[in-house]
């Protein structure tokens, strides 16, 4: 995934309500407020450095009202990605470009389809010899030791969404859980049960249910994010 304009280095001042960031910009010698479009904890990114520099993408419509969107930032470790819209688009590309082994061979790929309880997968998979493919995509920012881990908060929808994928395999069909790390320092995943027990728990019970696992890092860069390494899955 490319980034079409060129991100601005930026200081990261504070993050809060969740959406809002304050920035400085020494090309503007201006502090402005950024969206920041993750609802996680952004636990462990950058506790060590309270104001690292980050980058910001321009948005595409210039008149919304926050001009700007926190996409990533720089770590001791490495580059991390901290925009959750993106993993989607980086798993299209991958899964388009015949980079992940188990999701080759599909005819058709399509974002947010409606499926199970008022819900929307992120990628459906569809070819005529090959079982209906539902593929939930997460973004994991966290890094524990030497380890990824999802999630960074509590997440109910996260949950949710597990439920939704095991219904899926009910019903006779291909379910993926494809958890997606914008960061490259680590080569092994595992849940955060000590942060979300609920979440750990039900991630077991859809894996014994036919519920399949994939977990990737990423290369991240100001100008691109692409998938990179497949991670070891610890759980």
């Amino acid at each position: 995934m490319r980034f079409q304009k060129p991100l601005l280095r930026v200081k990261l001042l504070r993050r809060y309500k969740r959406f809002l960031a304050d920035v400085y910009s020494k090309e503007m010698d201006l502090t402005f407020t950024v969206h920041c479009p993750n609802s996680g904890s952004m636990k462990g990114i950058y506790e060590n450095d309270p104001e690292p520099t980050a980058w910001i993408s321009p948005a595409e419509n210039a008149q919304r009202q926050l001009p700007y969107t926190l996409e990533m930032i720089e770590t001791s470790y490495g580059m991390v990605g901290v925009n959750t819209q993106n993993p989607n688009k980086i798993a299209v590309e991958a899964i388009q470009g015949g980079k992940i082994d188990a999701l080759l061979y599909y005819e058709s790929l399509k974002r947010e389809v409606r499926y199970d309880e008022n819900s929307r997968i992120d990628i459906l998979l569809t070819s005529p010899d090959k079982p209906v493919t539902y593929v939930e995509v997460k973004n994991v920012s966290m890094r524990v030791d030497d380890h990824l881990c999802f999630p960074d908060a509590v997440t109910s929808r996260g949950t949710k969404h597990l439920l939704g994928l095991m219904r899926m395999v009910d019903e006779g069909h291909r379910a993926v859980m494809f958890y997606i790390s914008q960061r490259s320092d680590c080569t092994t995943f595992t849940v955060a049960k000590d942060i979300d027990p609920l979440y750990a728990e039900t991630l077991m019970k859809a894996i014994d249910h036919g519920v399949e696992v994939l977990a990737y890092g990423c290369h991240v860069t100001p100008e691109e994010i692409r998938l990179k390494d497949k991670l070891k899955i610890r759980l």
